[in-house]
């Protein structure tokens, strides 16, 4: 068994490993830097020869983990992809979504061989796709797999967003587990993750909040109580709320979380504005409901909310001062998304509100905003003048990522030989390096560089 990093950098990024088995090669996740264009953005797929890969699998379909999927696929014709059934609903629309995004930035920013795929890339791809249950072991075609079988996986349920999952891989009397995204503690809508609790000689382990120190009495619950409050007194006071959100995951809680406040009459029933994107991934959460584990299966958050679809024109008209709450993708507030056109109209005003409830890249527009002091300037985009910040910002904690703490208590438990760090910044891979070093003697524990191939 090899493992071979093939993300493009450090930090949070374009997740993709290698895994050599002896019945051939498995990639795990393909995705695209949202931060990056171009080349900059894929993984270091040059590496893979032309038809080597024997399969592929996919953990959840968020663009940093399925963005370069159809462009692996191109170069592996005859390659299954592994996936469960949410994950493949809602990867079919986030790339479809990322093919019209490069087609306007080739227009704008001229870059070469932009798309990357298109359209009818996508289809095709689509065609290798296997939807997999649940804790159920398969080979790695996808087929019901014998405990005899050379090589072969199974997912669990990571508790991140709708379809994301862990993987187990076992071959020749090695286990492999790959975390993918996970968050062990319940949200609104997604249950926590339901991971095995046997011994793996190898753990792969996100690490996204390893910097994130939380106070000793922090809960989840105070921490929405503490919202529902700031959201109030925004709403009384007559002003607008601006949101920045991901389309995927974070709108469906951030809906699910306004539905209860509401119908509990915590919070006044307000208009609620979401992007196209938002609605149709909504959609799919909506059709799923009662098929996967989930808290509040009988909740349809379109029907529930009736919230405002609007696009860009529509953003752009409208007022901000009409009291209301504006649930905006992307969360990175990244140039020519909804929040990013709607944050010049909030930002300057200091009647109105804008809310962080999640993951914000410090490079990014929105951790520009989130980490100014109030006057300055910021550039939203590269070409615009800069937005001095006037409003009201409040940032709440509501991550669909796990704790640190939880992270490395489910690590102390499986006891690996070998852990590997990644999908974190220097500071979250340093705090686990220097937390497991102590805690599990003997263990190897690396933060992979891109490109080394490391024998296990």
């Amino acid at each position: 068994m090899r493992f071979t990093n093939l993300s493009r950098g450090a930090g949070i990024g374009s997740n993709c490993y290698r895994l050599d088995l002896e019945c051939g090669s498995v990639i795990l996740d393909c995705g695209m830097h949202p931060e990056h264009v171009g080349h900059d953005s894929t993984p270091i797929l040059e590496a893979i020869d032309y038809g080597s890969i024997h399969s592929a699998i996919l953990t959840h379909a968020h663009q940093d983990h399925v963005g370069c999927l159809p462009l692996l696929q191109a170069s592996q014709p005859q390659m299954p992809v592994l996936m469960t059934s949410g994950t493949a609903r809602i990867a079919e629309i986030m790339l479809h979504n990322s093919v019209n995004v490069m087609m306007r930035q080739q227009e704008q920013l001229q870059i070469p061989n932009y798309p990357l795929f298109s359209h009818r890339g996508i289809e095709s791809a689509t065609r290798r796709w296997v939807h997999c249950p649940l804790e159920r072991q398969l080979d790695l075609q996808g087929n019901r797999s014998s405990d005899d079988s050379e090589s072969n996986v199974t997912f669990y349920d990571a508790g991140h967003i709708l379809g994301s999952s862990g993987v187990m891989i076992r071959s020749r009397g090695m286990k492999f587990f790959y975390t993918g995204d996970v968050n062990f503690e319940d949200q609104t809508i997604q249950t926590g993750a339901r991971f095995p609790e046997e011994p793996v000689d190898v753990l792969l382990m996100e690490t996204t909040r390893g910097d994130a120190l939380l106070p000793k009495d922090f809960t989840r619950a105070e921490e929405e109580k503490r919202l529902a409050i700031s959201i109030t007194e925004a709403l009384e006071s007559g002003a607008s709320i601006m949101i920045p959100v991901f389309a995927l995951g974070k709108t469906q809680e951030l809906m699910a979380i306004l539905w209860k406040m509401q119908r509990e009459r915590i919070i006044p029933p307000v208009p609620l504005y979401v992007g196209g994107l938002s609605s149709k991934i909504t959609a799919v959460y909506d059709s799923m409901a009662d098929r996967v584990a989930r808290n509040i299966p009988s909740l349809r958050l379109m029907n529930e909310l009736s919230p405002y679809v609007a696009g860009g024109e529509e953003i752009r008209s409208l007022n901000p001062r009409k009291r209301a709450i504006y649930a905006l993708s992307s969360g990175m507030m990244s140039e020519q998304t909804l929040s990013n056109i709607f944050a010049r109209k909030v930002l300057p005003d200091p009647s109105q509100y804008c809310f962080f409830i999640g993951y914000t890249d410090p490079n990014s527009p929105a951790g520009r905003v989130k980490n100014a002091n109030s006057g300055d300037v910021v550039m939203l985009t590269s070409t615009d003048d800069p937005v001095p910040i006037r409003c009201h910002r409040e940032t709440f904690t509501l991550s669909a990522h796990s704790r640190r703490e939880d992270l490395l208590s489910y690590a102390l438990k499986i006891r690996p030989k070998t852990i590997f760090l990644v999908h974190g910044d220097s500071g979250a891979i340093e705090w686990f390096s220097r937390e497991l070093s102590s805690s599990l003697p003997g263990c190897r524990i690396m933060s992979p560089p891109p490109g080394l191939s490391i024998d296990l």
